[in-house]
């Protein structure tokens, strides 16, 4: 919790999330609970002293020393999940963290190549999932989009088959998966590696959006604009590339930051260095988020008490940065009028108060 006087009015903003990997929200309780449930042998304490127990593989989460060294961990904890059942108990362990700090909305990625390679179907992951935003959706009000993601490290043949399946299953159509993403590994593979996937794509009409510019440069943010990304994970690098900032404030692209990600991470080595206010300046749109909260140690409203105690935002910049997360969801126009009117009524509580009190 910040200290900041804005505290209980950061908490009660209307949050969207649209950074949020549902595998990355797999606690240490939660591999050790699932390892157990379904007969799976964890790494020994002789061959990862982090696996040794829960408080020494949370241990082990604060001293990531690159995205690699991450990644490692993070596929290494998938391996408890097997069941339809799993992975609608992780998305729905989620959720309750998320309704809890504020979010009314939701866009999160899942990776399924990954699981299919352990032999876990395609539709067992997506049902356990979609299981899990529907309860969300039913039980504490918030609407969710799913969104597949390519997993860069996996070689480009393992994309094309999910992406396969997902057109058989026509997922997009049904309104059960909502959009289709990149993530992983940024350096070393082509920049351009689901040209082909991305185009058509683009062509049926699905949303898509990319992991760029966390530790790779402004190339890869420019390269997954040209194969049609519309939004951007991360980015944080567009501040070197000055027109390249200037065009992605101009067409509106939406940047989904993860401060607490980026110094878990060393992208950056504090959240001050985060260039929060350079792209509010800019006028460059971007939400917070979480990434991985599992693995980083802070859920949204961690990080958005992180954005705040480095940058000390007014009330009237948190507005713009919420109300810029609503415009660029991707939600009906009805669902994105309904919480714009919940922020400005959270203003407006906010500004009744602070004029009570002067």
């Amino acid at each position: 919790m910040c200290q900041s006087p804005l505290h209980d009015f950061i908490h009660g903003l209307p949050k969207c999330e649209h950074h949020v990997h549902l595998e990355g929200c797999l606690t240490p309780e939660l591999i050790f609970h699932l390892a157990e449930r379904n007969g799976i042998q964890l790494p020994s304490a002789a061959e990862n002293p982090a696996y040794a127990s829960i408080a020494a593989l949370t241990n082990r989460y604060e001293h990531f020393t690159s995205l690699d060294d991450f990644l490692a961990f993070y596929f290494e904890g998938m391996a408890v999940l097997r069941t339809e059942e799993d992975f609608t108990d992780l998305a729905w362990s989620y959720f309750q963290k998320a309704h809890a700090d504020g979010v009314h909305h939701a866009e999160v990625f899942f990776d399924p190549q990954v699981h299919q390679s352990r032999g876990v179907a395609y539709a067992t992951i997506v049902a356990g999932f979609a299981a899990g935003c529907k309860r969300a959706e039913t039980e504490l009000g918030l609407s969710t989009r799913l969104i597949m993601c390519f997993v860069r490290h996996l070689p480009i043949a393992s994309a094309q088959q999910v992406y396969e399946e997902f057109l058989t299953h026509a997922h997009f159509d049904a309104g059960v998966v909502h959009g289709l993403g990149w993530s992983s590994s940024e350096v070393g593979p082509p920049k351009d590696m689901f040209r082909e996937i991305y185009a058509s794509a683009a062509a049926k009409g699905i949303p898509l959006t990319a992991h760029a510019g966390e530790e790779g440069d402004p190339t890869y943010i420019s390269t997954a604009l040209e194969l049609g990304a519309t939004r951007i994970d991360h980015g944080i690098r567009l501040i070197e590339d000055p027109e390249l900032l200037k065009r992605v404030a101009a067409e509106g692209t939406l940047l989904t930051v993860c401060p607490l990600s980026n110094v878990r991470l060393r992208c950056v080595s504090s959240v001050e260095q985060v260039p929060i206010r350079k792209f509010l300046a800019s006028g460059v749109k971007f939400s917070i988020n979480s990434d991985d909260p599992a693995y980083f140690g802070g859920y949204i409203l961690d990080n958005y008490c992180a954005v705040q105690e480095a940058h000390q935002l007014t009330a009237m910049e948190w507005r713009i940065i919420a109300e810029n997360s609503v415009q660029e969801s991707w939600i009906p126009d009805g669902r994105k009028a309904e919480l714009l009117e919940k922020i400005e009524g959270h203003v407006k509580q906010h500004n009744l108060a602070v004029s009570a009190a002067a």
